[in-house]
């Protein structure tokens, strides 16, 4: 005789657990494989499996500290205004309890586990996005310890504050479902981080061609598509909030790549696929800390400001001004999410509505066309805490593995000239022509092939135009 099946908690609404794990889930996808497609289509090929496996290792890397202790620092009981006492949620009867946010009195209808899964992908997609500006040189093994440690001392702080019941949470400050906490601090801490770890090589930095633009469609297909879970689970609800959400999500998405793909035209005489993909990030971006409290009207406006402002900053105002050479932002993040991510926060402090805010039990009661003018200011003071925490612990998590743990930040210069194969002995592609010409094929880090007579022959030859080329010394790389 079957054993009878347990009865559900009287708290449990089924269809908003179910829907809170499909976002949770759509949201996991947006970084793997979403990011981990989009950054090997717009790299190199040198750099595609590099790229690809920075955002792989950082969300397991996430996962493992968030269940152990980071959660409860972002969610948990207030230990000081910024931040939550850090513990384990990995105890079994705790996990099946109803999920609460203590410091924010908030609780939602469904467990406590679920909850945990769906605010760690988005921990895990934070650190992901970051890495975008660090791309094609920054070393695999500072990368491994940076990861856990700046997500330690900065995304925990940011998400508190903002959202799990810290002071800029109870002073009002909006940001639906991560504008500030997630974009513009990877977007800060990208910037900032591309300094202290150096640029790319010159021939690099000047020509930096993705290797498969179809690839970076691909993932940016899936990053689109990823995000009405991103924004459509933060009511905590299947509830009319979130299909708000996603509406208005997918509204402000297609105007912003309208705009940026039409002033690429305008300026550039060509529409570009980069340029269209820069354009849906910003508009996903900027749409983020407002999607389920403004109306379509708000949103197609957010998306009109997100297609243009970002790509002035960009385009115009980053190669204008000269201390912007210092830092090599790869994929121009700075832009893309801390610009976008500002951009929209400080938006939605004008457009969001009375009814906005109460269905999403936001703590303001709407911004300026509410009659909420301040909301403007608090909009702006969460900001600069972002941007000003993210700079310093960057900064000190950078120079803290340069010189106390004596880990370069950047590639050796061998690594940066050949790329993948240097750095984990593996290649984007081992098939084909690679195989037919007897190009380098590696597996698990061991080549599976002899050099033939003939590549010998040439690489000696080559070695020899070099050592006598520049006056018999080797020519220093970029």
């Amino acid at each position: 005789m079957a054993a009878e099946s347990p009865t559900a908690p009287d708290w449990l609404d089924k269809g908003d657990n179910a829907w809170q794990l499909t976002a949770g889930s759509l949201v996991a996808l947006q970084s793997v494989p979403g990011l981990m497609i989009l950054y090997a289509g717009m790299v190199p090929t040198k750099w595609a499996v590099n790229s690809a496996f920075m955002a792989f290792y950082a969300f397991a890397s996430v996962l493992i500290c968030w269940v152990i202790y980071a959660y409860k620092a972002a969610f948990g009981k207030k230990m000081l205004p910024f931040v939550g006492v850090p513990g384990p949620v990995v105890e079994m009867d705790w996990e099946l309890r109803q999920a609460v946010l203590p410091s924010a009195n908030i609780t939602a209808n469904f467990p406590l586990s679920t909850m945990v899964y769906f605010q760690f992908v988005f921990a895990a997609i934070t650190v992901i996005l970051m890495a975008g500006a660090f791309l094609g040189r920054m070393s695999f093994k500072a990368w491994m310890i940076f990861v856990p440690l700046w997500l330690t001392l900065s995304y925990t702080v940011g998400a508190f504050s903002i959202w799990g019941g810290g002071f800029l949470f109870w002073r009002g400050v909006i940001d639906y479902s991560g504008g500030y906490v997630i974009h513009l601090s990877s977007g800060t801490a990208g910037f900032v981080g591309s300094y202290w770890i150096g640029p790319r090589l010159k021939a690099d930095r000047e020509a930096f061609t993705p290797h498969s633009t179809l690839l970076m469609l691909t993932g940016a297909g899936i990053l689109w598509i990823g995000w009405n879970g991103f924004n459509g689970g933060d009511p905590y609800a299947a509830s009319p909030d979130a299909g708000a959400a996603v509406l208005n999500t997918n509204i402000c998405t297609a105007m912003s790549l309208l705009v940026w793909t039409a002033l690429d035209i305008i300026f550039f005489k060509k529409p570009s696929t980069i340029g269209a993909t820069q354009g849906m990030i910003t508009g996903l971006v900027a749409i983020t800390p407002a999607a389920g409290v403004v109306a379509g009207w708000g949103a197609i406006i957010i998306g009109v400001c997100s297609g243009s402002v970002p790509w002035i900053t960009m385009n115009v105002i980053a190669k204008k001004l000269k201390f912007m050479e210092k830092f090599d932002d790869t994929l121009g993040v700075v832009h893309t999410h801390a610009v976008a991510g500002a951009l929209g926060g400080f938006l939605v402090g004008i457009f969001a509505t009375a009814k906005g805010c109460i269905a999403f039990a936001a703590v303001s009661p709407g911004g300026a066309i509410a009659g909420n003018g301040k909301q403007v200011g608090w909009q702006i003071a969460g900001a600069c805490f972002i941007i000003a925490w993210n700079t310093f612990w960057t900064s000190a998590i950078m120079l803290f593995i340069k010189y106390v743990l004596r880990i370069p930040l950047r590639m050796t210069e061998e690594e940066l000239l050949i790329g993948d194969d240097a750095i984990h002995g593996e290649s984007a592609y081992t098939f084909g022509d690679a195989v037919h010409m007897h190009l380098p094929t590696t597996l698990h880090g061991k080549e599976v092939r002899k050099v033939s007579d003939v590549e010998a022959t040439a690489t000696a030859e080559g070695s020899k135009s070099k050592s006598t080329s520049n006056g018999g010394k080797e020519d220093k790389i970029a």
